[in-house]
């Protein structure tokens, strides 16, 4: 019993630990990466003995800077909420991460560790259900700081993921309908299998326009160009508008790990997660007759790198999204929501069902 809860807790710090690195990495490769796209340097005066590491050490820099600059409460405020809801914000970004399967199994010494934190037979009800709690802390910034613009950012925000997230439910029950499961786990287990031996039953194979919309609802609940209404600093400057020093870092941290959570979750679901094409249990098996049998933990190594290198490239293409397209007006992104997303996912759905119907 001490040595199952020792191992939940060593998963736990693990995932936490990368994705908040992921998160601060998010921080330099936000300004480099728009750098690059427009031929400029980017951020690279930070140094440490003369060294400047392409920029990687302003992120020593921004977080020690947040950490000592000094932190702001309006008069007319409601204190402890407005302490209270960057927290909420980090929270429910931070704990979603339990459910979500970085790896199949890894054996050691006889025993079996599942590589997901909590095992749970409805994983995916589960993350759905954090993340929807995490507008509490942006509303919560709004309202308790007694500033109209962060008001009128906090119901923007409300507005928008109440819009959205009806887009992503709907969005992922043709995958479900698929999986015939909830559990993120065995979903990806079984886009592990070939068709014909040659094409993965990956997600986005078996439903291309899902993944579409699901990464494009993300997307826009992620709050991130070019869905960024509720910051809109062209606009009503946004919900964290009466924010400083970490409180104002929180809300922006949990901004970057709603990015990797996206990118998590749209690989675990559409992109096969751990899995790699003609890897088994004991090596690759290809179809062409050919074979390489590999120890069992370096199988277990390439899966967990696998989901990674997925994550990673699902990163750069929403930074690639975030510095190439403007920011829509409010109109336009419930338009987008109710009258095309909303739409498609449920047409996605019903020709899901019949195809399923008709094939038996």
């Amino acid at each position: 019993m001490a040595l199952d809860i020792l191992i939940v807790f060593l998963k736990a710090v693990f995932i936490v630990l990368t994705v908040l690195t992921f998160g601060a990495i998010l921080t330099w490769v936000e300004r480099k990466q728009s750098a690059v796209m427009q031929d400029r340097i980017g951020a690279n005066r930070a140094q440490i003995l003369g060294l400047r590491m392409i920029g990687l050490f302003h992120i020593l820099s921004d977080a020690i800077k947040m950490f000592t600059k000094e932190e702001f409460t309006p008069e007319r405020a409601d204190k402890f909420i407005h302490m209270l809801a960057p927290m909420l914000s980090l929270f429910f970004a931070l704990v979603t991460f339990t459910a979500i399967p970085f790896g199949n199994v890894l054996r050691l010494g006889g025993k079996e560790i599942n590589l997901q934190v909590a095992g749970l037979n409805a994983s995916v009800l589960f993350v759905f259900a954090i993340v929807s709690l995490g507008v509490y802390g942006v509303v919560l910034g709004g309202w308790a700081s007694e500033n109209n613009y962060s008001f009128l950012g906090g119901l923007r925000a409300s507005a928008q993921m109440i819009s959205y997230e009806v887009t992503i439910g709907v969005a992922i029950i043709g995958a479900l309908l698929i999986y015939n499961t909830l559990d993120l786990q065995e979903m990806v287990r079984y886009q592990g299998h070939m068709y014909l031996g040659w094409i993965p039953r990956w997600g986005i194979v078996l439903q291309p326009l899902g993944f579409l919309l699901f990464l494009v609802a993300g997307i826009a609940e992620t709050k991130r160009v070019p869905f960024d209404l509720p910051e809109g600093e062209s606009e009503i400057v946004g919900y964290w508008v009466e924010y400083s020093s970490m409180r104002w870092g929180m809300y922006m941290f949990t901004d970057f790990i709603e990015m990797v959570l996206l990118a998590a979750m749209t690989t675990t679901l559409f992109l096969g997660g751990w899995q790699i094409p003609w890897l088994a249990a004991d090596g690759f098996h290809f179809p062409w007759g050919m074979a390489i049998g590999l120890p069992h933990v370096v199988v277990a190594l390439l899966q967990v790198g696998a989901f990674f290198l997925k994550v990673v490239f699902l990163l750069w293409f929403q930074m690639l999204i975030r510095w190439t397209l403007p920011r829509v007006r409010y109109d336009q992104l419930m338009r987008i929501g109710w009258r095309y997303l909303l739409p498609l996912s449920l047409a996605n759905v019903v020709v899901t069902a019949a195809v399923l119907l008709l094939i038996g």
